[in-house]
């Protein structure tokens, strides 16, 4: 594209509406209108201005306010689709395996599908990212786009201009000054009213509040750097929100927090009582008949130490005892460690005896652990047992295979071959705590059910946000731009003197033109200018009547 010459001589970039030196317009349609374009000073905009190469086309889509907005719109559609089922980190621990299955068979088709397309974990699906990561885009090109030539513009911006300049601002006064020394005492008044002053031969530029033009980018700065904190939160290290159920007596690796081990030693529910509870939780009392006053996680924390061998029992050092209870949870090395939820008298070992079932002689008893069973049991007398298979959370036969709802030791079966030196063959029988099937015939053996061990579980959950200061630092700036660009507005006004002693004024202001006119009111009075007028009440009062007469006509 080819550069524009004003009349003037300046030679202005490819765009360009108003002349960068005089304010001549530069346009057919500029020069028709009635009021200048004063929104970037009718500087060149890149995406108004190229249209040719790829980047350009790229550019200008992003640059776009429509597009941004629209971007907005989606995030804003997904995130209120999100809330309809439930998310991934919410899911109960206690359910099915797999969130997929879970998700299907909780919700049916619409679950399937909810889950296909990412809303099950939406902060987290990569097409929710790229959607961030392109309101991002558009707000960096944006800015870009329009805060470039804006800050040339005003930062370039001359003292004196063209007639055809002046009298297209909304506010306009022409006439001849009542005193001589006119322009000195404006400026004074100018000064006085903190403007600040530049004079070039007979004109004067009075300008204040230029720092609110900035408000919306500065908007756009905070806005940036938040969605970087945001997508910093799928970065590795950055954010962890992770579940750990433990085990009373059980010690784990804590989740995310490499070389860290949690141990529980004790878990302790303590409720309201009738008489302690009866003022505040009476009518919860009534319903459901106990109300949790506390629980807590008795926990020891070790450290992996660093010249420990993988295994070894004394690789581990004591950090810290803690008993994590509800918002007072364990913290150390930027994590914390809360106590969110429990289950009471978890299965943890079956106690059988293995008897005769017609004389109820005893060849001994046997154990099974119910998180981590054996597979043979040495008993006395020559007798043994073969654990088959074992089925936690057992839920029915299907196509005469048993089947587990959930690895959870809910209701656990076992499929076990009783040996003797009577039945060297085995015995296969199926048990469950209140039944016992024999698959293949009558046995002469069985396994007697004979006590339970029951152990508490706590549900615990680790989290790490090393992307608060910068969330923080963005809402920060954000509300900046917010007050800077709300609460404050740039003034301007040029007072130009011809030769013949004719005053030209003019006033712009990107808002609040109750303020300019007030501030402009004791310039009048103090220097003695011209009376003003405000151009967009005469177009208006212009655009009524002809409406009207169109009425009549």
């Amino acid at each position: 594209m080819e550069k524009l010459q004003c009349q003037c001589g300046h030679i202005n970039p490819p765009g360009t509406i108003l002349c960068e030196s005089c304010g001549r317009s530069l346009t057919e349609k500029e020069q028709n209108s009635k009021m200048v374009d004063m929104r970037y000073e009718g500087t060149a905009r890149r995406s108004q201005t190229y249209n040719k190469s790829m980047i350009d086309k790229i550019w200008n889509f992003f640059s776009s306010v429509k597009v941004g907005v629209g971007i907005i719109v989606l995030l804003l559609i997904a995130a209120a689709i999100g809330t309809i089922l439930p998310q991934k980190a919410f899911v109960p621990a206690n359910t099915e395996a797999t969130i997929k299955d879970y998700y299907a068979d909780t919700y049916g088709i619409v679950g399937q599908i909810y889950h296909a397309l990412g809303f099950h974990d939406l902060y987290s699906s990569s097409w929710f990212i790229i959607l961030v990561g392109m309101l991002a885009i558009s707000l960096i090109i944006a800015s870009l786009d329009r805060f470039v030539p804006l800050y040339k513009s005003l930062k370039n911006q001359r003292v004196l201009r063209h007639p055809s300049f002046m009298d297209k601002q909304r506010i306009y006064a022409e006439g001849s000054g009542a005193e001589d020394n006119t322009l000195k005492k404006a400026e004074e008044k100018l000064s006085e009213l903190k403007y600040k002053i530049r004079t070039d031969k007979n004109g004067l530029l009075a300008e204040k509040g230029r720092f609110s033009r900035w408000g919306p980018y500065v908007n756009h700065i905070g806005l940036i750097i938040f969605l970087f904190g945001v997508m910093l939160r799928m970065m590795p290290g950055f954010y962890i929100d992770e579940s750990l159920w433990i085990r009373e007596g059980e010690t784990r690796a804590i989740p995310e927090v490499p070389g860290y081990y949690l141990e529980n030693k004790n878990f302790e529910l303590e409720n309201y009582s009738g008489e302690g509870g009866e003022e505040i939780f009476g009518e919860a009392l009534d319903r459901v008949g106990t109300v949790a006053k506390n629980y807590q996680t008795d926990i020891v924390l070790y450290k992996k130490k660093e010249d420990a061998l993988p295994g070894a029992v004394d690789g581990q050092e004591v950090v810290k005892e803690y008993p994590i209870r509800v918002n007072q949870p364990l913290k150390f090395d930027g994590y914390a460690i809360y106590q969110m939820d429990f289950r009471l008298d978890e299965l943890k070992t079956m106690t059988f005896s293995f008897i005769n079932k017609e004389t109820e002689d005893s060849f001994g008893e046997l154990t099974i652990d119910l998180i981590d069973p054996k597979k043979d049991y040495e008993l006395d007398n020559g007798a043994s047992v073969q654990l088959i298979g074992y089925y936690p959370d057992f839920s029915g036969f299907e196509n005469g295979e048993p089947q587990t709802a959930t690895p959870l030791p809910n209701n656990p079966g076992f499929l076990v071959k009783l040996f003797t030196p009577d039945t060297p063959e085995g015995e296969t029988s199926f048990i469950t705590i209140k039944n016992t099937v024999e698959p293949l015939g009558e046995n002469e053996y069985k396994l007697a059910f004979q006590s339970v061990e029951t152990r508490d579980v706590s549900g615990l959950t680790v989290r790490k946000d090393s992307t608060l200061p910068i969330l923080g630092l963005g809402g920060l700036i954000f509300m900046i731009g917010v007050a800077q660009g709300m609460y404050f507005n740039h003034r301007r006004f040029w007072i130009q003197q011809k030769t013949d002693g004719t005053i030209l004024l003019a006033g712009h202001t990107n808002k609040n033109w109750f303020g300019l006119k007030k501030d402009l009111d004791q310039v009048v009075e103090y220097a003695s200018l011209p009376a003003y007028t405000d151009q967009q009440d005469e177009i208006d009062k212009q655009e009524k009547a002809e409406k009207e007469g169109e009425v009549l006509s």
